[in-house]
């Protein structure tokens, strides 16, 4: 589908909005449904700017859509098969979403964020150089940074409201916050997901070095994949062809704006600042790559 015009806030009068976050606009439809909007909105350094990326929220929504039928055999989503056609009648308004819009069960999220690391990478590196550790792992000596790890690990987070950041937590932390059995079944879940997910992006020449998974629970307590699953947003995408230890990779994602943002004199508060054309254009195109190598659309 062609990209539609650059969404930064949906406007559905006839639905009551639940929530607008950095990027998702969440709408009731009733007891038992959602309608989750994924915008062009960006946020760097948990600030949302100004401007919209366009077209990622319809690269966010078809690749999340993508994977949750590939891991639907694992574990289930929060899909539904309530058309949007059925809770946005209107046709201009459908079309003013394009492929950003979703409805989705509604469950009860965990208060945890499923984190899995099978690079060494970001906070997990700067942990690693002071203590050995990746939130609280002892890992082998002499790893390099970007190195891939013996095996994958789950290091979850709390999380955080908007312009806070997340904490990450020991597992035994996420014990007292889920219990004992449904940590491990997150824990297990997670790793079995990002290792099979992991292990199809690299024969499409992407390394996923780190993810980020949601999930939440149905009224009998039943387990599933929920909010956005192995997207450029909620994962580290490295093309393998520019892959290298003892550095940083270029990464599928908002990294250009990242990098952009740390060259001005500006205290990552809100407002952020405006975008460059160039940089903005090189984002949409970036995201629009890797879903290109990952779904071959």
């Amino acid at each position: 589908m062609t990209e539609s015009t650059a969404l930064f806030e949906s406007d559905l009068p006839h639905l009551k909005l639940l929530n607008r976050g950095k990027v998702r606009d969440i709408y009731e439809i009733d007891d038992q449904h959602l309608l989750i909007i994924t915008s062009d909105r960006l946020s760097a350094f948990d600030v949302v700017l100004p401007q919209p990326i366009p077209g990622k929220g319809e690269v966010l929504t078809r690749v999340a859509n993508f994977w949750f039928q590939r891991t639907a055999e694992l574990i289930p989503n929060h899909l539904s098969d309530l058309s949007l056609e059925e809770v946005v009648p209107d046709a201009q308004q459908r079309a003013a979403l394009g492929d950003r819009a979703i409805v989705v069960r509604r469950l009860k999220p965990l208060p945890i964020e499923a984190i899995v690391r099978g690079y060494l990478i970001g906070s997990g590196w700067k942990d690693y150089q002071k203590s050995g550790c990746v939130c609280g792992i002892q890992l082998p000596a002499g790893l390099r940074q970007a190195d891939q790890l013996p095996e994958a690990i789950f290091t979850p987070s709390t999380k955080a409201e908007i312009g806070d950041h997340d904490e990450n937590i020991s597992f035994e932390k996420t014990i007292n916050l889920l219990g004992k059995e449904l940590a491990e079944q997150v824990r297990d879940i997670s790793l079995k997901i990002y290792t099979e997910a992991a292990r199809y992006a690299r024969e499409k020449g992407i390394i996923i070095a780190d993810t980020k998974f949601e999930f939440g629970q149905d009224d009998e307590g039943r387990l599933y994949l929920i909010d956005e699953a192995l997207t450029p947003d909620s994962s580290r995408f490295w093309p393998i062809e520019e892959y290298r230890t003892d550095t940083s990779p270029p990464s599928f994602d908002k990294q250009c704006v990242r990098d952009y943002l740390e060259t001005l004199d500006w205290d990552k508060k809100a407002p952020g600042p405006d975008l460059p054309a160039e940089i903005i254009a090189k984002t949409a195109e970036k995201y629009r790559e890797a879903e290109r190598k990952l779904t071959g659309n």
